[in-house]
Order: C-alpha cells, then sequence, then structure tokens
C-alpha cells in the first residue's frame, strides 16, 4: 500500500534566508551561484527553488530581510527623545567607524553593494535601494527639521538639502570604507560633513 503523506520542509526558511543574506552580502549576487547557496544553506536546489523561487527572488527577499533588521536601528537612533543634533552625529560617525571596520570592509553595505552591482540594470532591485536610500532620508529629515524647531539647528539650513547630503555621504562612506585601506579617510570626511550642521 502507498500511503501519500506530506512531505514537510526540513529546514527551517528563515534561518535559510538569513544564511542567503549573509553569503550574498559578502559575495554579491552575480559571483554567488545556486550552487554555492546549496553548498552554504545546507539545502537542496528543489527545496531552495520550491522555498523562495528563482535565485533572483531569494536575491530580493533577502534585501528585504536586511531592511527589516537595519531600518528599525536607525528608527530608535533618530527618534530618540530631546535634542536631535546629537543623534545625527552619532550616526553619521557609526556609518563612518563601521565603513573603517575589518567586517565593514569584508561586506560593505548591501544596500551599496546593490546599488553598485544590479540597481542600473535591475528594476526590482533599484527599486529596493530606493525605498532605503528614501528610509534614511526621511529619517535624517526629520530628525533636522527637529533640531532646527529646538534651535540646535541654524535657521538659515535647509533640512531637506542637509538630510540628502548625509544620505549620499553614508553611501559614499561605505563605498570607500569597503576599498580604501585608510580609515581616517571616511572619518575626517564624516567629520568635514558635520561641521556644517554646526
Amino acid at each position: 500500500m502507498v500511503f501519500d503523506v506530506a512531505r514537510t520542509k526540513q529546514f527551517d526558511p528563515d534561518a535559510a534566508l538569513q544564511s542567503a543574506l549573509e553569503l550574498f552580502w559578502r559575495r554579491g549576487y552575480e559571483a554567488t551561484s545556486v550552487a554555492d547557496l546549496v553548498e552554504h544553506l545546507g539545502v537542496g536546489r528543489a527545496s531552495i527553488y520550491a522555498t523562495f523561487g528563482s535565485k533572483h527572488e531569494l536575491y530580493l527577499k533577502a534585501m528585504d530581510r536586511y531592511a527589516e533588521t537595519r531600518d528599525p536601528l536607525l528608527l530608535t537612533e533618530l527618534s530618540q527623545p530631546g535634542p536631535a543634533l546629537p543623534a545625527v552625529r552619532a550616526v553619521v560617525r557609526r556609518f563612518a567607524a563601521e565603513a573603517a571596520s575589518p567586517q565593514g570592509r569584508l561586506n560593505g553595505c548591501f544596500v551599496t553593494n546593490t546599488a553598485a552591482e544590479l540597481a542600473p540594470h535591475d528594476p526590482a532591485a533599484a527599486r529596493r535601494v530606493e525605498t532605503s536610500w528614501e528610509h534614511v532620508e526621511t529619517l535624517l529629515h526629520s530628525a533636522l527639521v527637529r533640531a532646527q524647531a529646538q534651535g540646535e539647528l541654524p535657521e538659515d539650513r535647509e533640512p531637506r538639502t542637509l538630510a540628502r547630503m548625509l544620505l549620499v555621504l553614508l553611501q559614499g562612506v561605505r563605498i570607500v570604507g569597503k576599498a580604501s585601506n585608510d580609515p581616517a579617510r571616511v572619518r575626517d570626511a564624516a567629520e568635514q560633513a558635520l561641521t556644517l550642521l554646526d
């Protein structure tokens, strides 16, 4: 007698997605093959396709996971009650420190890496990059508006323009930090940019 028993997944999809994120983050999209994913995740090719779809779909899901874990941290940092400008400065300095760290040099920023590798020719990846950048810009803008309302930021400064400048700085810091052997390069650039908030 043959029993038609539904198979249960022999792996944790959540853990597999996190592992895929880590591999894509370290190696990039093109340099990561499906065979690499099978080996790294310890999951069969058929199970990967059945659970996540294509390699491209898995990459996009990894991008979404990255946003889910990173965005709340930035929101917490920039939404604290009290003075807002110290929080903005702390975020810029954190990005610079992370970019200059050994781990930052190894992996960089997943969104920034995607912007450089895929966004110019991959609309789905480009939308996620843009969503991430809009989120960062909005949080910075809100913090700077609050700083201006509280008398921390001079009235002649434009919060939206400053937020955009800081966004571009933070993305540039990630790129330069990953490629440069001189940690002072990103730290000095960050500190110079922060003088615009005085």
